[in-house]
């Protein structure tokens, strides 16, 4: 389990312990990752490779976009080795949102004044830089998708939208707006939201479900909308230019932080 946060990260172990997993079910060790840094996240993934020797399934269920695409893109030297062995069926999983449909139609990634794109000046800053990090995501699970098809490489790439999901994040979140606004979040989100356990199922399918290995075709590279459905992304996210545009201007990014990360 790759956190940032320790205590909490081997808080949430200790709940996976008292739910059941346990001797015959896998153990769970804590990596330290922080996703807001790319040279922690680089970092990381060479500690995970040198304690393990395969990876079958990558959950990305945090961040934005540079970190989860640092992160992927820095251990697929031991998701390719994993994708070699027999009956092997390897897959990575990027946490995505019904928010990307929102995303301006207008978006470029160029150079890095684009990848950094300013929202302020509109109605809703946060939430349109949310949707252009879902684009992002979207546009690089795609790319490497086709990169990895082109090598051959069995390796699966899912992007799923949990839906609107009541978890530790959102209630605190919540409590965090004020004693007078605090209520009614927590109230909306206690009605309308779905629990963490229902939110689970589209990610959980996506990592192990034998349909999206049995209709590879129809699943690499895919959106899929709450419970686990195959839907029609933003067509922004189809867009060949846009995937290259956004590949290229990454690594620019990542080359200034000293970082060059090996071509897929």
């Amino acid at each position: 389990m790759a956190a940032r946060n320790e205590q909490r990260a081997k808080a949430a172990i200790e709940r996976l312990h008292a739910e059941g997993i346990g001797p015959g079910n896998g153990e769970i060790h804590w990596l330290h990752l922080d996703l807001s840094d790319p040279r922690n996240v680089e970092q990381a993934a060479e500690e995970f490779m040198k304690k393990e020797s395969r990876l079958d399934v990558l959950i990305n269920n945090a961040a934005l976009y540079i970190g989860a695409c640092v992160f992927t893109r820095s251990l697929l030297p031991i998701l390719k080795k994993t994708a070699q062995e027999p009956t092997s069926d390897v897959r990575v999983v990027c946490l995505n949102s019904a928010r990307h449909y929102h995303c301006p139609s207008d978006v470029r990634f160029r150079s890095l004044d684009d990848l950094n794109r300013d929202f302020e000046n509109t109605a809703f800053p946060r939430l349109l830089r949310y949707s252009y990090t879902k684009i992002m995501q979207l546009l690089f699970i795609r790319e490497l998708q086709h990169r990895l098809d082109e090598q051959g490489v069995s390796i699966l790439l899912i992007a799923v939208d949990p839906g609107e999901v009541n978890t530790e994040g959102v209630q605190a979140y919540a409590n965090s707006v004020g004693p007078l606004l605090a209520p009614l979040y927590r109230t909306i989100a206690n009605l309308t939201f779905v629990t963490p356990s229902k939110g689970a199922y589209g990610p959980v399918f996506a990592a192990a479900s034998p349909i999206p290995r049995a209709q590879s075709d129809a699943y690499r590279g895919a959106y899929l909308k709450p419970a686990g459905t195959l839907a029609k992304s933003n067509p922004i996210a189809d867009r060949e230019d846009l995937r290259k545009e956004l590949w290229e201007t990454t690594d620019e990014f990542l080359k200034s932080l000293g970082l060059e990360l090996p071509e897929q």
